[in-house]
Order: structure tokens, then C-alpha cells, then sequence
């Protein structure tokens, strides 16, 4: 397998290394790289590497292209994906070594640039980080775990978060509250859908409508179970609008579903701000996405999550999300939600994940560590940022 960069000169007066690789983590690092200003060295692993699924998310962010952008990457199963782009990130931090090097979430790219910085003596900032499942089918907990294992400093999204962190014996002076970049993303989504023509989409209903968006593997692999999927959405009662991942239209096309999409308004994938512009439009959301669960606590929406188990249990507990495993009806926990959520509406209820401002503590925990790097002092709870549930 080859592997090759494709870098652009770096403006970087700093050295922390920003490694990413779908379409959510550029949503939720956005704000961090803006913080960190000419300090920050993006690498793109290359994870979602068209055009629809990562370009346009930096352009309408706001982002300047990646300094560098691997390939030979994107398209692989997990464990090839995982162990090249070790190979390819070792070799560019050695190239060109970081201070600190920023991961976030639970995708191959967080897994492979801890273990690449980690490798290399090289301190690892794990945003987003204390998500568990309990579900070690899903790929996602087994990444999660390994840069648990990895990190040197863990900002926690939650109280709950942090509290997996230490159960697990991470030492509370790792570990720092800072809220999700999620709501400051959403909120600027929010902004952005509202003022840009653009961000509009033709062609939605002009009734009350579902927006969905499917495309982990537990639905999609199968095809009983994309098939429970597909039928379980045309049967709410709904229209339902489905931006159509790419993963998702391979499996249809693939189980010969493609029938089951005729009941649905089928569109392409949707830039974060046209998503953001659907969901503040519908009814009810259904996903099988991390991010949509905490973007409904943003957006006082509904939403139901078909997975086996979800690692954001705080949207549950808060009342705007509702669990459907395989065995359950799809259809019937869709109007169920649909009729508590009409007798207790969700407007007044405060999202679970901070007041907006992580990306700036993050920013400033990094920063600190950078600072510290050189006189080998841990950083401490409070240092470089402000603790916030």
C-alpha cells in the first residue's frame, strides 16, 4: 500500500498537530483550530476523503485546507486503515515534530494519531474523551479505549465522562471538564443555516417531516438490518427526508434495497450547515449518528437512535433521545416520542454539554501543555482552562 502527503506550506509558529479524519471531527475540531490560530498543523488521515464527505465541510467552516492530507487510506477495512496511517503519521511527526498532538472522538484517525504521538514521546490532548458504550462490538468503544489507555490529558465532554475516565483509574489531574465542541458548532450552524440562501434545500415537505441519517455498520451491513431500517422509517407516518450516506447507498445497491427508497425524499449528503437547516425544520430526527445525539440537545429536537447502545447516555437522560435496539419497533418509539415530546415540549430544556465555550478551554489546555511540555510538568486540573459540566 502506498502511502503519500500532500502538504501545503504551514503557517505555524506553534507545533500542535491537529489529527483528524471524517466529516464529525472537522465539525468539532473547527473551533478548536480557530483558537489555536497559526499555532495549529492539520493532518487529514484521509478517513472520508471525497469531496461531499470532508472539502466542502472546511470551506464552509471556515477552515483553510489541511497542511497535509494522507492517502492510500481512506476506503480499507479498520485494520488496515488504523496500521497504515500509524505508518504515515509517524513518519510525518518525525518529519515535522509536534508538541502536542489533538485528537477527538472515537474514529481510526483518533486511534492511530494517539498511538503515532504516543510512540514518539510526543503528549496527547484526547478531546471528547470518557465516552463508553459498554458495547465492545462497536469499533468505536475499542478506539475509545485505546487512547484512554494513551492519553495524556482527557477533556471530558461531561460529569459522566469524566467519571467513566476515572473509574477506569485515570488519575483526576488528567482529566478536565470542558464541555462539548459540539454546541458552539451547532450553534454557528445554526447562524450559518439561517443567513446563507445556501444552506437551504429544495424540494423538502412542506408538512411535518422526519429527517434521517443512517450509516454505521450495525445498520448498514446486513441486509436485515438495513432493511429494518428502511421499512421502519416509511412506516411513522412521516414524510421522511434521508441525506443518503455513501456507505449507506453502496449497501442499498448492494442488498438490492433500492424499492424501499421510494417512499422517501432521497438526497445527497448535506453539508453540516443544510443538515442543521433540516433538523431545525422537522418534526422528529432519526440516526444512528454520536453527533446528531448531542446537536438535538442544541437543537430541542427529538430524536431517535437506532443502535445496540449509545456512549451519550446525557441526551437520553435529558429527555430528548430514545434508544431502539434491533428488537424493538422502530415505527411505534418514533410516534411514542413524537406524542411525549408534544405534551412536554423540549425548548426549555438546557442541553447536557456545556455552555459553548470548549473549543476555547481546549485550545488553552493544549496551549498549556505545549508550555509544560519542556519542564516535564503534568498539567493540573484547572490549568489552561476553566472546568465546566
Amino acid at each position: 500500500m502506498t502511502i503519500t502527503t500532500q502538504a501545503r506550506p504551514s503557517e505555524a509558529t506553534g507545533s500542535i498537530a491537529v489529527v483528524l479524519g471524517t466529516r464529525p471531527e472537522i465539525i468539532k475540531l473547527a473551533g478548536v483550530i480557530q483558537e489555536l490560530g497559526p499555532r495549529a498543523r492539520v493532518i487529514h488521515t484521509g478517513q472520508h476523503y471525497d469531496d461531499s464527505m470532508s472539502g466542502q465541510f472546511f470551506r464552509q467552516l471556515g477552515l483553510a485546507a489541511p497542511h497535509c492530507v494522507l492517502t492510500g487510506i481512506g476506503g480499507f477495512d479498520r485494520g488496515s486503515q488504523i496500521a497504515t496511517a500509524i505508518a504515515a503519521l509517524t513518519e510525518e511527526f518525525q518529519r515535522s515534530r509536534p508538541s502536542v498532538v489533538i485528537v477527538q472522538g472515537d474514529t481510526n484517525a483518533v486511534s492511530a494519531g494517539a498511538q503515532a504521538a504516543n510512540y514518539l514521546g510526543i503528549p496527547v490532548v484526547h478531546v471528547e474523551a470518557g465516552l463508553r458504550s459498554g458495547d465492545r462490538a462497536m469499533p468505536e468503544e475499542l478506539n475509545r479505549l485505546v487512547v484512554g489507555a494513551l492519553a495524556d490529558v482527557h477533556c471530558a465532554p461531561t460529569n459522566t465522562s469524566r467519571d467513566n475516565l476515572l473509574r477506569e483509574g485515570v488519575s483526576p489531574e488528567r482529566v478536565i471538564v470542558t464541555g462539548n465542541t459540539v454546541v458552539e458548532a451547532t450553534l454557528a450552524s445554526i447562524e450559518a443555516a439561517r443567513t446563507d440562501p445556501a444552506a437551504a434545500i429544495e424540494d423538502v415537505p412542506d408538512q411535518p417531516f422526519v429527517l434521517a441519517t443512517i450509516h454505521r455498520p450495525e445498520n448498514t451491513d446486513s441486509e436485515p438490518a438495513l432493511r429494518r431500517v428502511l421499512e421502519g422509517l416509511s412506516s411513522i407516518g412521516l414524510p421522511v427526508v434521508l441525506p443518503l450516506h455513501p456507505r449507506t447507498a453502496a449497501a442499498v445497491d448492494r442488498h438490492g434495497l433500492g424499492a424501499l427508497l421510494d417512499g422517501l425524499v432521497v438526497l445527497p449528503p448535506v453539508g453540516h450547515a443544510s443538515f442543521i437547516w433540516l433538523a431545525t425544520r422537522a418534526a422528529l430526527v432519526v440516526a444512528d449518528s454520536g453527533g446528531v445525539q448531542e446537536e438535538c440537545t442544541v437543537l430541542k429536537r427529538p430524536l431517535v437512535v437506532v443502535r445496540r447502545s449509545t456512549e451519550r447516555p446525557e441526551a437520553v437522560d435529558a429527555g430528548f433521545a430514545r434508544l431502539v435496539r434491533p428488537a424493538d419497533d422502530l415505527a411505534a418509539a418514533a410516534r411514542g416520542l413524537l406524542e411525549d415530546t408534544r405534551r412536554h415540549p423540549l425548548a426549555e430544556v438546557p442541553s447536557p454539554y456545556g455552555d459553548g465555550t470548549a473549543s476555547r478551554r481546549i485550545a488553552e489546555v493544549a496551549l498549556a501543555l505545549m508550555r509544560q511540555t519542556a519542564t516535564n510538568r503534568p498539567i493540573r486540573q484547572g490549568e489552561g482552562a476553566e472546568s465546566s459540566a
